[in-house]
């Protein structure tokens, strides 16, 4: 057995357990259940339900109803950690160009589990107040941001999103499986997602994808305001061109294993 939990067998102290039950989870995870866990970490099923219900009141992981998540306190702890050049990083010059050209409120969000979340945001006096927030998610389902990762995704990605059911957010919100599957494909023909008032009254947004140097979608970029003044159709060119420029610059730093994106996945 090791003592301080250094792969030898499973942790012994208490700190060393409950990091081996934060560390079960891999990149491909989004959560795990009490089986898997205890499997993993090579912990009883009855130490490993005790430390997670420590870790649940402390925040760091949440519980669902098939099992358990790593929290964005995590990704919260993770963002005071100095780190290379990172996904925000990079961004953050395309981002202040479409807000100079457009003056309405400019997101780059990444997938976590079935939401869009909110790496960054740029806003001004001129754009108009929305409920998005850095950190902050909403479902991937009924956000332009959100639709690319599952327009472009595997199938069985938009299948666990189908089999938590959809919820109707406003009245333009889409719950009929097959509109969605019909808007997700409309998606990936024009190369960008649009969401019109799906999420939020009177606010509607264009996103399009940013890839690595495999062609994954790995983040979007998204412009978004008002439903009466934004034209997703012409605004489509800049955000496209937008994302298409910070991808070409992040599959070079990808392929060379620079990239470093520092967010849960």
């Amino acid at each position: 057995m090791d003592p301080e939990g250094t792969g030898e067998g499973p942790p012994r102290s208490v700190l060393a357990r409950g990091l081996s039950l934060l560390d079960a989870f891999g990149s491909a995870d989004t959560e795990l259940n009490l089986t898997e866990l205890a499997a993993r970490t090579g912990l009883p099923k009855p130490t490993a339900h005790r430390l997670l219900s420590e870790l649940v009141r402390w925040g760091g992981v949440e519980r669902t109803e098939t099992g358990y998540r790593l929290s964005m306190r995590l990704f919260v702890l993770g963002q005071r950690a100095p780190r290379p050049r990172g996904l925000r990083e990079a961004a953050l010059p395309y981002l202040e160009d479409l807000y100079e050209a457009t003056h309405e409120n400019i997101h780059l969000a990444v997938l976590d589990g079935m939401d869009t979340l909110f790496l960054e945001k740029v806003s001004g006096r001129r754009s108009m107040p929305i409920v998005s927030r850095v950190g902050g998610r909403l479902p991937a389902y009924c956000t332009a941001t959100g639709k690319l990762f599952l327009a472009f995704g595997p199938p069985e990605r938009l299948q666990r999103v189908l089999d938590a059911g959809l919820v109707r957010y406003t009245p333009h919100t889409i719950i009929m499986p097959g509109l969605l599957q019909r808007e997700l494909a409309r998606t990936a023909d024009r190369g960008y997602a649009v969401n019109r008032e799906e999420s939020e009254a009177g606010v509607s947004a264009v996103a399009a994808p940013v890839l690595d140097h495999r062609r994954r979608v790995i983040a979007a970029i998204s412009i978004t305001g008002n439903v009466c003044r934004l034209d997703l159709d012409r605004l489509a060119p800049a955000v496209r061109t937008a994302a298409l420029a910070l991808s070409r610059e992040l599959a070079r730093e990808s392929a060379a294993g620079e990239l470093k994106t520092g967010i849960p996945r």
